[in-house]
């Protein structure tokens, strides 16, 4: 379900693109803030109201500890999203997509520190093949490699994401129903953007005009669907049956899903959007740093290395 989840957040690297492009048409002038926390705000109040509406039965009996989990978790999703936007514009996208995920290393030493002991030799080996997978699948250049505002921004972006992993683990809410604090968390993260949005729109009809486009709402509709509505039902309601160090590693599979995803569907995407979004190729890299992170998974749900 983990990996499944991945898939539908991988949609949301080709998706956000083409949104982005088609919505520099409409708005030449607008900002890279603007139509990112707009893009943000939309697609979680949306994918919350559907939540609600789905959800209402259980919703109308939340409890604290859910309300109080579900705005914890729409903190760190709010926060690791802008994060990682703005230190995208710092840095380089292979740079970002590296550093974004030391979130798989950085949760097992964070659990070693509390607990006291290490993680085992396999979560070792296992964290290794991913980091190694995937400097190679983003030909990352270790020479570029400078802690600037761009690259602290995105480690800070790590550990936020490593906070919302870890939240959902919390055995203080350990009897939370995933429908009620993936609705709070779906609302909270679009309210906790807003300020963003309000600071950065040049006026209220500026946000409605870049909607105005059939393939803009189309892209949107379907990154509310998967990216979001689909993909944090998922996460909110499975990744408690495996420890936080597992699902940190699972959910690298996300940048390989997306690597192939970009080997034909911005070439679809493109035709029916008029835009020029041209497909990616199908490279040494990908094959490589692909593989290596599909390898540290399939070992990871193995019994290899467990004691018997």
């Amino acid at each position: 379900m983990l990996v499944l989840c991945a898939l539908f957040w991988s949609f949301s690297f080709p998706g956000m693109k083409a949104l982005l492009l088609i919505q520099q048409q409409i708005l030449p002038d607008a900002g890279s803030w603007f139509i990112s926390s707009l893009s943000v705000v939309s697609r979680f109040l949306i994918a919350g109201t559907l939540m609600f509406c789905l959800s209402w039965t259980a919703v109308r009996t939340v409890n604290r500890l859910e309300v109080e989990q579900g705005l914890w978790l729409g903190l760190f999703t709010a926060g690791g999203i802008l994060l990682q936007m703005d230190g995208l514009a710092y840095t380089s996208a292979s740079t970002s997509a590296f550093l974004t995920q030391l979130y798989c290393v950085l949760i097992p030493v964070w659990l070693a520190l509390r607990r006291k002991h290490f993680p085992s030799q396999k979560i070792f080996i296992c964290g290794a093949l991913v980091l190694i997978g995937m400097a190679v699948l983003v030909r990352l250049d270790f020479r570029d490699l400078k802690l600037g505002r761009g690259e602290l921004e995105t480690v800070a972006a790590s550990v936020v994401f490593v906070a919302q992993i870890l939240c959902l683990e919390h055995p203080r809410f350990r009897g939370n129903r995933p429908q009620c604090l993936t609705t709070i968390m779906l609302f909270a993260s679009g309210l906790f953007t807003l300020p963003v949005l309000a600071l950065t729109a040049p006026s209220v009809s500026a946000c409605f005009r870049l909607y105005t486009s059939l393939p803009a709402c189309g892209l949107l509709a379907m990154i509310v669907l998967f990216c979001t509505l689909g993909a944090f039902i998922l996460m909110n309601r499975w990744q408690h049956h495996i420890s936080a160090t597992e699902a940190g590693l699972v959910y690298t599979a996300e940048p390989v899903f997306a690597s192939v995803l970009a080997l034909f569907l911005p070439g679809i995407i493109s035709a029916w959007a008029g835009i020029n979004y041209p497909n990616e190729t199908l490279s040494v890299p990908l094959l490589v740093g692909g593989g290596l992170i599909t390898v540290a998974n399939v070992l990871l749900q193995s019994h290899w290395l467990e004691k018997k």
